[in-house]
């Protein structure tokens, strides 16, 4: 009895399954000719980002001593009374590339960083994900991605943790939005 009901019901599957796939309207050319289309855009854009990447100064060391590096800084900044900006993320983040490029060909920018702040890239990769560093941080990078902004005192106490996509506009940066967030975090004399 047990046989003849899954004999049954197998059955009545494979005609209802049979039935769905009739009734199912077939694809039409121009519904592939989309997916090509889609396709072909998805790569013109990873080359065009891969191009774009290539170009860009490449700032991040993954060799570096970041804790010596850093140290170094905030004896640097106490001098100099200046504040710290490290820039983390690494060479593989377009984002990154293009907001060091952004900030080091804008004047501007570039005077209020040279005029108020130690700069530093500090480098997350697979080579180097300066693991310690970050957790000293509180791992800002798990949080908001890549490139994230912290702010040291000239002491090296950290001031502000900064996510960059509130800081983009379009394919890049907004000079406003940029330019504010430096001199929200300048040295207070």
């Amino acid at each position: 009895m047990k046989k003849l009901m899954v004999t049954a019901f197998l059955g009545f599957s494979l005609i209802a399954f049979s039935q769905e796939l009739k009734d199912k309207p077939q694809s039409k050319e121009t519904d592939k000719a989309l997916l090509v289309k889609t396709e072909h855009a998805e790569l013109d854009a990873k080359k065009k980002a891969a191009e774009e990447k290539a170009k860009l100064p490449k700032p991040y060391d993954p060799k570096a001593d970041a804790d010596k590096d850093i140290q170094s800084l905030i004896a640097k900044a106490k001098e100099e009374k200046k504040n710290i900006m490290i820039q983390a993320g690494g060479n593989w983040c377009i984002w990154c590339l293009r907001f060091n490029q952004f900030v080091q060909t804008t004047p501007e920018l570039k005077k209020i960083v040279d005029e108020n702040y130690e700069y530093y890239h500090l480098n997350y990769s697979p080579e180097n994900k300066n693991e310690q560093i970050f957790a000293k941080y509180g791992n800002p990078g798990d949080k908001f991605g890549y490139p994230v902004f912290i702010i040291l005192d000239q002491n090296g106490k950290m001031i502000h943790v900064q996510q960059s996509d509130v800081l983009e506009e379009g394919k890049g940066y907004s000079l406003e939005k940029v330019k504010e967030f430096f001199n929200t975090w300048t040295p207070r004399s």
